[in-house]
Parts: C-alpha cells; structure tokens; sequence
C-alpha cells in the first residue's frame, strides 16, 4: 500500500458505480484516473516503483484496461508489451490458460513467441479481486518460461482474497488503493 497522500489523490480520482454490472456491485471506474493527467502519470510512476531500475523486459497487461496501463507502464520502463487477451482475439499462434470467474470459467490467450524463456516480466491490470485472472495470466507467462516479478494493480478488493492468491503463486503484488467491500 502507498503513502496516505498517494491513496487520497488517486481514490478522489477514481468513480464509483453502485448497481453495475449488476445489482449489490460496487464498479470502480479508472476512466475517470485515465483522464486525469497527473493522476494517470502518478499512477503508472508509482506502480513500478519497487522495481525501478532493475531490468524488466516485458510488460504483460490483462484486456482491457490493462492494456492502457500496461503500455504507459511499458513505456516508462523501456520494456516491450505483451497483452494478454480473450480467447480468439489474437491472430498468431497462441497459448491458452482457463481462468475462473465468479461464475464458470473463461479463457485467456497470448501469443507463443510473446515471451522467451528466462524474460522477466511485470504483469498489469486496474483492479484485483478473487483474482481468477490475474492467476490465469501469471501461470500462462511462467508456462512459456518467464519469471513473473510482480502483478501490479491500481485497486485491491482485499476482502475477495485475489492479491493473497497471486502471492501463493510465488509473485510479489503490488497495489497502490484499496477498497472494502465488493
């Protein structure tokens, strides 16, 4: 977790939407961090803080928002990207993982070639929660041999346990707000 002032800013930036996508949710809306320029900056900056200046050489990020924060987060690192999509959207050979979700499953693909053995990586998406995703996207990029050196979100939903899973998987996570509840 990031120093107080750095919560305030970004929490003041971040829209809330009660009711979406459906009933008894709470939807935590980045648009409006996206369209704050100096939100957005401090965002990305403080998201690979722990990391900077050690050699990253991809930026994995996770559809859709991830891929927004994963390229400005690649960019800032002089890393290539990676993203990391839905199943069918990708037009080269690809590798797949299931994930789940709060209802069944989905899957998730990148391309083969997308990371070398041995690459290290930092995986990127907005938010966390039960963390079917983000554990889906962290064992497809150990599959085909990179070492994941943390998963970084702008929310945690620590309450939905996904940041103490990814954990489980051997990767640091790092977040930068939190909210309670769902």
């Amino acid at each position: 977790m990031a120093s107080s002032t750095l919560e305030f800013d970004l929490r003041a930036s971040i829209r809330t939407i009660r009711d979406y996508p459906k009933p008894g949710i709470m939807f935590r809306d980045i648009t409006t961090l996206l369209g704050n320029p100096r939100a957005f900056r401090r965002a990305v900056d403080e998201l690979v803080q722990p990391w900077a200046g050690m050699k990253i050489d991809k930026v994995a990020g996770i559809e859709a928002r991830g891929f927004i924060l994963g390229g400005a987060v690649a960019h800032q690192v002089s890393a290539g990207f990676v993203p990391i999509r839905k199943k069918g959207k990708l037009p080269h050979t690809t590798v797949r993982i299931a994930y789940s979700l709060e209802y069944g499953l989905d899957e998730m693909e990148m391309h083969e070639d997308a990371v070398a053995p041995g690459e290290k990586v930092i995986l990127v998406d907005d938010l966390i929660a039960t963390g079917g995703t983000a554990e889906g996207a962290v064992k497809l990029l150990k599959g085909q041999g990179a070492e994941v050196l943390a998963a970084c979100f702008i929310i945690d939903l620590p309450e939905l346990g996904g940041a103490a899973k990814i954990r489980t998987l051997g990767v640091p996570v790092r977040t930068l707000i939190e909210f309670g509840g769902h």
